[in-house]
């Protein structure tokens, strides 16, 4: 059976405000929809923790700095519902944008420090639209947790640090990067890929991998990122955003895994923007 669709906070705060009178835990997946098999394992991760799964699905105008971005991100309302049907969830929360953002609607939430560089520096607003719509939907679910996937890991950690410096009671979990056999991380994005450059896609994780194990030998970021980026244009990637070695917790800019660190990147293929990140050390 597909989950009940929730169109409005009032409906959301009925059915989560008798699951909170009768003592259970609640955990959100917050997605854009365009459900796939990487949103499916939050929701998995979510019934294992909670007696209650709200997943939403708001396609956020205030994180795109992009318009046309926002015009072509894929809307699959109903194909979500029925992927979501065998995991047992309890809600859709899928609100209108006026539900998120009334008329006058004049806040925002800003994480300074942790949005510096990376996709930061690249997407002017997007972390503003991140943390302003998560902090609201947390609110409005009445979370006990919430889920997201370690794809997007400058993203956890600034949803981390907002719901931490809020006092907000929602835990956030990070959960592993689900990949397709090929390497490549899942993402809504990965259907906009032609279908003549989807072959070059895995290079990225690929490019990486091969990157970290040298850092790991003790090689320096500087000269061997010159290199990568070389190897993904040579494999067909138009731009390379960003290649950066930062800190797991705190997202510093390290030259060398002199501790628990990740390697980020962001680069351009056939029109998408793809991003990837690997534990080194």
């Amino acid at each position: 059976m597909t989950p009940p669709i929730l169109r409005t906070k009032a409906a959301l705060r009925d059915a989560v405000l008798g699951w909170k009178r009768a003592g259970e835990t609640i955990g959100v997946v917050p997605t854009m929809g365009a459900l796939h098999a990487g949103h499916l394992s939050l929701v998995e991760a979510a019934k294992a923790d909670c007696d209650r799964v709200i997943v939403t699905i708001f396609v956020n105008p205030k994180q795109f700095n992009n318009a046309s971005d926002l015009e072509n991100y894929p809307r699959t309302e109903e194909a979500d519902a029925e992927k979501l049907a065998p995991f047992g969830v309890d809600a859709i929360y899928a609100p209108g944008p006026g539900e998120i953002y009334p008329e006058g609607f004049a806040t925002a939430v800003t994480v300074t420090g942790l949005t510096d560089g990376l996709c930061g520096s690249h997407r002017p607003g997007h972390f503003d639209g991140v943390t302003t719509v998560c902090a609201k939907l947390f609110l409005q679910t009445l979370a006990d947790r919430a889920y997201f996937g370690e794809k997007d890991y400058q993203q956890l950690q600034v949803v981390t640090r907002m719901a931490r410096d809020l006092d907000l009671l929602t835990e956030v979990i990070g959960c592993p990067t689900v990949r397709e056999p090929d390497g490549l991380a899942l993402s809504s994005r990965n259907v906009l890929l032609p279908p003549e450059t989807r072959a070059a896609a895995p290079a990225l994780n690929r490019v990486m991998r091969q990157l970290a194990e040298r850092l790991a030998e003790g090689e320096s970021l500087g000269p061997v990122r010159f290199q990568a980026e070389a190897a993904l244009r040579e494999a067909g990637f138009s731009e390379v955003e960003y290649i950066e070695l930062r800190s797991a917790d705190g997202l510093e800019t390290l030259e060398h895994p002199t501790r628990p660190a990740r390697l980020l990147a962001a680069a351009w293929l056939g029109g998408v923007r793809l991003i990837d990140n690997i534990a080194v050390g």
